[in-house]
């Protein structure tokens, strides 16, 4: 493991927050987490949130639940900016409503969805972080608007049948759970974003009484999901 935080990360952030990066196997899949340029509303550290235990847990579901390559470690915090980005088709953001995207973070977000990528926003509620993300999404995209994933399209099957989008809305802030999409050129979904829904909180704390065991289970299916169209699509 090789200390990420650094001087200049401590002064970017404005405390003292030490992060593990993480050298993952050389597996099938690997689950890069975004680090990316941030607003400061929720402490310029919104992009870590969960980090790494939700990562673990995650991967051990896939694990156990696919054929896919992967294993617990099978994940890395790659910062958009970078070239690196484009090593890793499936990448997780957390917190997409404290984003403030540098020129080349757009460009690099443009190019990854381009080249064949997908995108897992998640852990955004309320109108204002929606709006934040969208706006910043808009300049990666102008002409690719947010549409609407209803619960019966075949993203949400990909793996698992999951019908109840829903189930897991009384144990996150933010009310109804609603997804949406953008679209590549087949139309087929290449960035999925969750309002008001927490998957990393559920795939963290599973084992936790707050976290009752369905939805927590959904939580890891729909993740799947996401993971199976995003390597089949």
């Amino acid at each position: 493991m090789v200390l990420l935080a650094t001087a200049e990360s401590h002064a970017q952030f404005g405390r003292r927050w030490q992060i593990e990066q993480n050298n993952p196997p050389a597996t099938e899949l690997i689950v890069a987490r975004w680090r990316f340029g941030t607003n400061g509303a929720i402490g310029h550290m919104g992009w870590a949130h969960n980090y790494p235990n939700s990562d673990e847990n995650f991967n051990e579901f896939i694990e156990q639940s696919t054929g896919i390559d992967i294993q617990v470690l099978s994940y890395r915090i790659v910062d958009l900016g970078s070239e690196e980005v484009f090593e890793y088709p499936f990448a997780y953001v957390s917190e997409p409503g404290e984003m403030e995207l540098t020129d080349q973070e757009v460009e690099n977000f443009r190019q990854f969805i381009e080249r064949g990528g997908f995108v897992l926003m998640d852990d955004f509620d309320g109108s204002w972080q929606m709006a934040t993300m969208r706006s910043q999404v808009a300049r990666v995209f102008p002409d690719r608007p947010f549409i609407t994933l209803e619960s019966n399209h075949p993203l949400f099957k990909a793996h698992f049948d999951l019908y109840d989008l829903n189930g897991m809305s009384p144990y996150v802030p933010g009310g109804t759970i609603t997804y949406y999409g953008i679209l590549n050129d087949a139309g087929d979904v290449v960035i999925a974003a969750g309002h008001n829904n927490d998957l990393a909180n559920f795939w963290d704390w599973y084992d936790q009484a707050r976290m009752p065991l369905e939805p927590a289970a959904d939580a890891f299916r729909l993740g799947i999901n996401f993971v199976v169209w995003s390597m089949t699509h």
